[in-house]
């Protein structure tokens, strides 16, 4: 093949497979979102978050998440950690509350977003973020993996890390619906066709395993749905009588058919647009 037709299909390959964009300037933003094809972190200006004080019956996940990530941003041991359970009961919103605390309190950490889609390319990114003078919260939201995913494997490597191990400076948080990360009628199935049900799913189950923190969300009670609402009215600014709000407040929660707080916030939005109140 001559010179000319090498430049030709190399440029062609390049075009297909674009090379990956240096890594940015950690010190100019706290958050940062991984894309692929081409690989790049996008900083992100402004993060979408709740301030902690305002996420209710969280308590004791929220002071362990707080603890656990306080010790990774001062350079000590921490774990990963699995945020399960209910949805629209704040796990992400703590992760993210968790990260703007630490960094109110003076430390550096950067939040690394990636989506669960992503997974193959986290050894490029782990490789892009290890020799990085800098600490980072690696977060993946709402994890979980179906019966034919083989994504879970490239997890392994942000949580076991393979023969290079976990960068130091990289602490990984997940959040999902599902204690295991794959549905329980998946997990009866494989167990009851397989040939060594024991081993059908223990690959996949023990994953969640890999997780040093379990951190578990339930439903919400009346009370503290009604309390995230009233501690939203309060750093408002919005002002209505106690009667009139309980009453609105149970009556859109009984048309959403559940409580949680994410039907809480949504009251809440629809209350403040109806009283001329900036969000």
């Amino acid at each position: 093949m001559s010179d000319d037709a090498l430049r030709r299909l190399a440029d062609a390959l390049e075009r297909i497979s674009p090379p990956p964009q240096p890594a940015p300037d950690f010190g100019a933003a706290s958050a940062f979102v991984w894309h692929v094809a081409p690989d790049r972190l996008d900083p992100v200006p402004q993060v979408s978050r709740v301030d902690l004080s305002l996420l209710v019956g969280v308590d004791r996940a929220r002071d362990t998440l707080l603890t656990n990530t306080l010790q990774f941003a001062r350079g000590f041991p921490a774990n990963n950690a699995l945020l399960w359970g209910a949805r629209g009961m704040g796990k992400s919103s703590l992760v993210k509350a968790v990260h703007a605390e630490v960094l109110r309190q003076g430390h550096r950490l950067a939040i690394v977003e990636m989506q669960r889609e992503d997974l193959p390319s986290v050894g490029r990114l782990l490789n892009l973020l290890r020799g990085a003078d800098a600490r980072f919260l690696l977060f993946c939201d709402d994890l979980s993996f179906s019966h034919d995913d083989q994504h879970y494997k490239s997890l392994k490597a942000v949580l076991d890390g393979g023969i290079e191990g976990r960068p130091e400076n990289v602490l990984f948080y997940a959040t999902s619906n599902r204690r295991h990360l794959m549905p329980r009628d998946m997990i009866e199935n494989e167990r009851s066709s397989a040939i060594s049900p024991s081993e059908a799913v223990e690959e996949k189950v023990s994953l969640s395993d890999r997780f040093g923190l379990w951190l578990g969300f339930h439903p919400c009670s009346q009370d503290e749905y009604l309390e995230m609402i009233r501690g939203y009215c309060a750093a408002h600014g919005l002002h209505m009588p106690e009667d009139q709000l309980r009453a609105e407040a149970i009556e859109w929660q009984a048309t959403r058919g559940a409580r949680s707080g994410r039907v809480a916030w949504q009251f809440f939005t629809d209350l403040a647009g109806r009283h001329g109140v900036r969000i």
